[in-house]
């Protein structure tokens, strides 16, 4: 793994040894070998996933105005996770080495216990800095004591360094007493311990 790229990138433990053996070591990954511009890929976006974005957090309203008609108002629930992303061969058979596909496995704790599996997308590019991926996971599990599942989509840009990234849940995914479901997650870093803060709003019925 070259110095700049992780100066650059913080990612989790697991997803940088399997970066940095491949690198140095050349050995096929997935069934392909790896080059230089999907390792810049997977640095992206297992940074995204595993929360070793740089210096990245959102700012949240405390005491927003409710979002829907009736009585919903937001809460923000708040904990710990652990994710793990798993390189997949690629079903492109053009072996195009700037597109990659991974799985998400989590565990979350707090407010929010759960497990959740997806899988993204990613795109690397001969600029430095500069990526992209897509992301579907559900979760599944209980929320402020409220139990069912819902979808979230990723989408995340970076150009040149400087990152956008979209954390949301998919409208009417919710099941069980997640039920209406919305909602908006960020992601942070601190002590090599991954947190999420989600900003979320259910019917009172729920």
């Amino acid at each position: 793994m070259p110095l700049a790229a992780q100066h650059h990138f913080q990612v989790c433990g697991s997803c940088y040894d399997v970066l940095r053996d491949s690198w140095s070591a050349r050995k096929p990954l997935g069934g392909t070998r790896m080059s230089r511009s999907i390792a810049v890929a997977l640095v992206v976006v297992a940074s995204c996933l595993s929360l070793g974005l740089l210096a990245y957090s959102r700012t949240h309203s405390q005491n927003p105005a409710p979002t829907q008609k009736g009585t919903v108002v937001t809460t923000n629930a708040t904990g710990t996770f652990e994710v793990k992303v798993t390189p997949q061969p690629s079903d492109d058979k053009t072996d195009d080495a700037t597109l990659g596909r991974m799985t998400i496995d989590k565990q979350i704790h707090g407010d929010l216990e759960a497990t959740s599996k997806g899988q993204m997308l990613t795109a690397g590019t001969s600029v430095k800095g500069s990526a992209g991926y897509v992301a579907i996971e559900r979760v599944s599990g209980t929320l402020h004591g409220r139990t069912g599942t819902f979808i979230l989509q990723h989408t995340g840009t970076m150009t040149r360094g400087a990152l956008q990234l979209s954390i949301t849940v998919v409208p009417d995914s919710g099941t069980g007493q997640l039920t209406g479901l919305n909602g908006k997650m960020d992601i942070q870093i601190a002590d090599g311990k991954h947190s999420y803060d989600f900003a979320y709003a259910l019917p009172d019925s729920h």
